[in-house]
């Protein structure tokens, strides 16, 4: 490896290993209990890991390589870190001890709000506040809606990678199979209308765990899910670091992909788009701007910590995104291809490529055992990376629902899957007219961008910042450096709304000039489920006024 991104990999690598364990150890050594209710959670440590389940997901896999790449490699960690620390976690710190002041008892309110709309209410008593969390209901039915799509894809590859379908195939062959799988009129089983059953079978499962509940759901999936994740990884990074020149295939030694995706172009730092893209990736991996965590924190208890729990699953995150994340599917691409075979693939198909079009096919060059095991660890990972993130996703509805209509959390997951189900079929049908592609982008980047800059106005200067910090520090298990509380008030709001103003251009460009009638067609949609959330969140005020 080239000497620069050799230490460059080593120290930031070292920096965030050491992070991850001190603060989850410092979870692990203050044992305590988190329940408040009969919905609330079961321990500190399945409370830390179904956060952590929350953040890490496909993205630190398949997004967060390919961004590197594309914006200076190396280079782009700098920026990258820049805004976990100015962005990230002064968000982390907000959206925590946002959700457990709103989960308070008060009165009328024995248990606290547990439901976006209402723990912005509380913390300013405006009618209107309560309409900016309309987004953190409807970002996470949208982005639920395309995400489960994804997640099936990775269910169905490892039913795949077990049965061997893959072995003897050519690369191309490899590629054009995704493309039949999605392919409604085609099917890989002989099975009709194929990514509509996986995909209906992904968000049954879903459901099914949120209607347990998150102690017996939601928490005991994440206990399983996440090591497994890690395990998986690391084993999977261990041995495409080990590719040697002429073992197994290979053209070129692992660690030589690591040296292109570490190796830094300084002279990109100093590009706008680059920030932006730091910026983004922040938002995509920490799952901030969702409401979720907020979602999540609400069943805390008023002197609960937030502070050590926020940095735990914040730096597991990083952890696996930074350390494992980079470590597999570049290596293993630039060990069979080459650096421009690989560069090429990213070009034309971008993360999802590699990952689904490209290394099934790589995996066979191990020989059809250890592909087995290599391409159901793969995609295994993928799968619980995606399902730990796509169940924080319905407990803002289920939330909202069983607060506000008294509806038994067990039905309300089954009423989020079905909207979702309704939102999602869209994405399967009309995958190839980039129906899929517009709600990733107005859920999954623009809405995101919109709610977390509401949120840190609302919390550091209407709230308070005094009061924000008091709720930020109160029964904290490690000492929050008082820097950040200048951060939240002053840098981070600066920084969203920037990235903010810079992407209206590009909102306006998709709703004047859309590229066919499926896209038009997937804004109205979504238009029409962000005013249904509207119409029942206006409900759910009438009815606590008792003038419904």
């Amino acid at each position: 490896m080239n000497l620069t991104a050799t230490i460059l990999y080593s120290m930031v690598s070292l920096v965030v290993l050491i992070a991850t364990v001190y603060f989850f150890f410092r979870v692990v050594s203050i044992p305590g209990k988190t329940i408040k209710s009969d919905t609330g959670w079961g321990s500190r440590i399945g409370l830390v890991l179904a956060m952590a389940g929350n953040a890490v997901g496909l993205g630190n896999f398949l997004r967060f390589p390919v961004q590197a790449i594309n914006n200076g490699g190396g280079a782009f960690i700098i920026p990258y870190l820049v805004c976990f620390l100015l962005i990230g976690i002064p968000l982390l710190f907000v959206e925590w001890s946002m959700g457990r002041f709103g989960g308070t008892p008060y009165r009328n309110r024995p248990m606290g709000d547990h439901s976006v709309p209402f723990i912005l209410q509380r913390v300013h008593a405006a009618r209107w506040v309560k309409y900016i969390g309309v987004f953190g209901i409807f970002t996470n039915i949208a982005v639920a809606a395309y995400y489960c799509y994804i997640e099936s894809w990775t269910m169905s590859y490892v039913f795949h990678s077990i049965t061997g379908t893959f072995r003897g195939m050519s690369q191309e062959g490899v590629s054009s199979f995704f493309d039949v799988y999605v392919d409604l009129g085609q099917s890989t089983l002989g099975l009709p209308y194929e990514p509509v059953v996986f995909y209906i079978l992904c968000l049954a499962l879903n459901v099914y765990i949120l209607s347990r509940g998150l102690e017996r759901g939601v928490e005991k999936v994440a206990k399983i899910g996440m090591p497994l994740l890690i395990l998986f990884a690391m084993l999977l990074a261990i041995q495409t670091l080990s590719l040697q020149p002429g073992e197994k295939g290979a053209v070129y030694a692992g660690t030589e992909g690591l040296r292109y995706l570490w190796t830094p172009d300084f002279s990109s730092i100093w590009k706008p788009s680059v920030w932006i893209a730091a910026a983004g990736q922040i938002f995509f991996t920490l799952a901030v701007g969702m409401g979720t965590i907020q979602c999540f924190s609400s069943y805390l208890k008023k002197d609960d910590d937030t502070a050590l729990n926020a940095m735990s699953a914040g730096w597991m995150n990083e952890f696996v995104e930074i350390v494992l994340g980079s470590a597999i599917i570049i290596p293993m691409a630039v060990g069979y291809l080459g650096i421009d075979g690989m560069t090429d693939i990213v070009r034309n198909l971008g993360g999802y490529g590699l990952g689904f079009k490209t290394l099934p096919y790589l995996f066979q060059q191990w020989g059809p055992l250890l592909a087995t095991f290599a391409g159901m660890m793969w995609f295994g990972l993928l799968f619980f990376a995606g399902v730990t993130s796509s169940l924080a996703m319905g407990t803002p509805v289920i939330g909202f629902l069983k607060d506000e209509f008294n509806i038994p959390f067990s039905r309300g997951a089954w009423i989020f899957g079905l909207i979702t189900l309704i939102m999602g079929m869209p994405t399967v049908i009309f995958y190839k007219e980039g129906v899929f592609t517009e709600y990733d982008d107005w859920a999954g980047t623009y809405s995101l961008v919109i709610f977390a800059f509401a949120e840190i106005v609302l919390f550091a200067w209407i709230f308070g910042i005094d009061r924000a910090w008091e709720e930020i520090t109160r029964g904290a298990d490690i000492r929050v450096p008082v820097v950040y509380k200048y951060i939240i008030k002053f840098v981070t709001p600066v920084l969203l709304g920037i990235i903010l103003f810079s992407n209206i251009p590009g909102m306006f460009q998709r709703v004047l000039h859309p590229l066919n009638g499926y896209v038009s067609f997937a804004q109205i949609y979504l238009l029409a489920l962000f005013l249904f959330i509207v119409y029942w969140v206006h409900k759910a005020h009438l009815k606590r006024l008792g003038l419904n």
